[in-house]
């Protein structure tokens, strides 16, 4: 009989159950008032004395093995049932994830970037709040310059000569600062004027400007360098430069792209011209060479600008700039395909 009990207990530790019904059935089994406990206690009064004693233990200890596996049982039933209550039912299929997109400033910032970077040009940034000297005077644009109308700026009123930057081309003033020739670096970043927002303007916009300085570099490398952006980023191949004026570059141009007449829209944005301009360029002036502490007898180079509101609206069709800061998730979710 010993032996008996002796297996009874390791069927107990071993026993296992899922449901409440099957802990009812092994508690009746076990615990109930016909149960096999019951069977062997009355068995136990008819074992010889010698054997009572270690008989006697060995149903104790059956008895609490069966009453803490009911005990054990039902309180990880329970444990189960207050996770589902909690978290809902841990075995169905999760929900699908939100997936977010990119912006379609971050997505054209970036594929300028990756254009430029295959012919060796890095990456500079520089802060927003800016002095007067980067911004302007060292861009051949002194005070009282008639060509600082141009660029409505935003002024710190506790100190008139810091201010929200209007353009990044103060990033390539600290960087000639810097670094010595061969300059070849692009400047992305947001910039400032105080100008009324509109469907084709706004206060707050994004820049890509870019810089190369070296030995003996002509107008002729800035253009094969524009041929080239506007044949990876558009694939149009055809573009002009007009006469233009910028305080930092002389000469200066107007760049334009043959965008073509195929339809309605491309009739609305070109105007009827199937030309389009994309960013201002020219070569740099040799006062801003000096003001670098670069030797313009030495170096020359030249420097384009473009902004990244108008390539995004070009290559997406967006019709108005004010799209890009309303946070509106219709339209951030066309984005989610494109790369």
């Amino acid at each position: 009989m010993l032996d008996k009990v002796t297996e009874l207990i390791g069927d107990v530790q071993a026993f296992k159950a899922v449901s409440k019904e099957e802990i009812e059935a092994f508690r009746i089994k076990y615990l109930g008032n016909k149960g096999l406990l019951k069977e062997l206690f009355t068995e136990f009064k008819t074992v010889d004395a010698s054997m009572k004693k270690d008989l006697g233990q060995a149903l104790n200890r059956l008895r609490n093995a069966a009453t803490d596996k009911v005990k054990e049982l039902n309180d990880a039933i329970e444990d189960t049932a207050s996770s589902k209550a909690i978290y809902g039912d841990l075995t169905r299929p999760s929900e699908p994830i939100q997936l977010g997109s990119r912006h379609p400033i971050s997505l054209v910032r970036n594929r300028i970037i990756e254009v430029f970077s295959k012919i060796g040009f890095t990456v500079s940034e520089g802060p927003e709040i800016e002095d007067d000297w980067h911004n302007f005077t060292a861009l051949n644009l002194p005070e009282y310059h008639p060509a600082r109308d141009m660029q409505d700026t935003f002024f710190i009123e506790q100190d008139p000569d810091i201010l929200l930057r209007t353009h990044t081309s103060s990033v390539q003033v600290r960087y000639m600062e810097e670094n010595e020739p061969p300059i070849r670096t692009i400047s992305p970043g947001r910039v400032f004027r105080n100008e009324d927002i509109s469907a084709r303007a706004h206060c707050i916009f994004h820049q890509v400007e870019g810089l190369y300085i070296d030995t003996d570099v002509s107008f002729a490398d800035l253009k094969q360098t524009l041929l080239y952006f506007t044949k990876e980023m558009f694939g149009k191949s055809k573009i002009r430069l007009r006469p233009s004026y910028f305080p930092f570059t002389e000469p200066s141009a107007e760049v334009d792209i043959y965008w073509g007449l195929e339809t309605e829209v491309d009739y609305k944005i070109t105007k009827g011209t199937g030309w389009l301009e994309i960013m201002g360029c020219g070569m740099v002036d040799p006062n801003v060479l000096k003001n670098a502490n670069i030797d313009p007898e030495k170096y020359t180079g030249y420097a384009f600008g473009m902004g990244i509101e108008r390539i995004a609206m070009l290559l997406y069709q967006i019709p108005d700039i004010r799209m890009f800061y309303e946070n509106d998730v219709r339209f951030l979710e066309q984005f989610k395909s494109v790369l």
